[in-house]
């Protein structure tokens, strides 16, 4: 079966029932990257799911008024992927009766769809841990030989992985603004330059790795490593320039190393295209030349508007300069939410700083 084969007819699309005046719902699209690997659309943050034997692994959960739909979503993704595992099953007999039991276990057609079983952060943004709390609720953490914590909840929710830097922000968080509700935030944390799940889940190993002072603070990389596929939240976007998030510890300097990090684990598959997929925190599915591309316009401004700090332009002087001017019609789409103008003083704050000045 090829690739595009498994594309599910290319997309899972959930229509909305209802719309809200305040954030417009559209449609969901589940799209196949590779193996077990799916991006999500359209419920916030794009959101990363393996799907497979195991249950299912999400990395970020999208909008709070998003959830239900990223749910039925999901369910729907797995009743499909059952419906071609029961295609190569019904052609495993060709193989003879022993290979057909080591290939495809006989499975029961009418046994209930695998569950969540963990949800990972990249970071505390509302557009990519709102639904924590009700996804996490539909879920089962898995229970081992080397689970820690209590037992006896383990079949309460899935579990939530993060960086350490996400529940401080969760349960500190700024003046004003509410704690993050106990059971949406994270249930596990690392606080060291990476983890990784202790066993294969849907059969390949799975790393997080942490990126410091980039989009924020507690950024995570999540690397599938069978599948050769990144997700790297926030900290690569199609849709708009670097987002830095100043009062949450980001920088410019650290989206850049961040960059670079992503592109040192790429592979290529010919001439900088395909090979390892990267799934952006918004926007399109992506491979390293494009990561390459984004990084190397964040890396120019950087550079302009560095050697304006040095030359002691204040920050309406660098605004004016317009440094961002030739990437404007690729990256200025201003929405509101993140604007060109918002960009450039982050940058300039950033670089500004002592601790991010180069």
């Amino acid at each position: 079966m090829t690739r595009h084969g498994l594309l599910l007819a290319a997309a899972v699309v959930v229509m909305t029932a209802t719309g809200s005046a305040q954030q417009p719902q559209g449609e969901l699209q589940v799209i196949h990257v590779k193996g077990n690997i799916y991006m999500l659309a359209g419920a916030g943050g794009n959101i990363t799911l393996s799907v497979g034997k195991d249950g299912v692994l999400m990395v970020d959960a999208g909008l709070a008024q998003n959830a239900d739909r990223v749910l039925a979503a999901i369910q729907q993704l797995q009743r499909r992927v059952d419906d071609r595992l029961d295609v190569l099953e019904s052609l495993a007999p060709k193989f003879g009766a022993e290979t057909r039991s080591t290939v495809l276990p006989d499975r029961d057609p009418n046994a209930p769809v695998k569950p969540i079983r963990y949800i990972v952060n990249t970071h505390v943004h509302p557009d990519h841990v709102g639904g924590n709390q009700k996804l996490r609720k539909a879920g089962k953490t898995f229970t081992g030989g080397n689970v820690a914590g209590n037992i006896a909840d383990a079949g309460e929710g899935a579990a939530i992985l993060a960086h350490e830097h996400v529940l401080q922000r969760m349960t500190t968080p700024p003046a004003g603004q509410p704690a993050t509700p106990f059971d949406a935030q994270p249930t596990d944390t690392y606080y060291t330059d990476g983890m990784k799940l202790s066993h294969f889940f849907n059969g390949e190993g799975i790393q997080l790795l942490h990126q410091p002072a980039a989009h924020s603070d507690g950024d995570s990389i999540v690397y599938f490593r069978g599948s050769d596929v990144i997700a790297a939240g926030d900290i690569y976007l199609t849709t708009s320039y670097p987002i830095i998030d100043l009062q949450r510890g980001g920088s410019i300097n650290g989206i850049i190393d961040a960059l670079n990090r992503i592109l040192d684990m790429s592979v290529a598959e010919f001439r900088t295209e395909g090979g390892t997929m990267i799934i952006p925190g918004h926007g399109r599915l992506s491979d390293s030349a494009d990561v390459a591309y984004y990084r190397d316009m964040t890396t120019i401004i950087r550079d302009r508007i560095q050697d304006m700090v040095r030359k002691g332009m204040t920050l309406e002087q660098v605004k004016a300069a317009r440094p961002t001017r030739d990437y404007d019609p690729i990256y200025g789409r201003d929405t509101g939410a993140w604007t060109t103008d918002m960009f450039v003083e982050a940058a300039y704050k950033s670089l500004s700083s002592t601790s991010g000045a180069r």
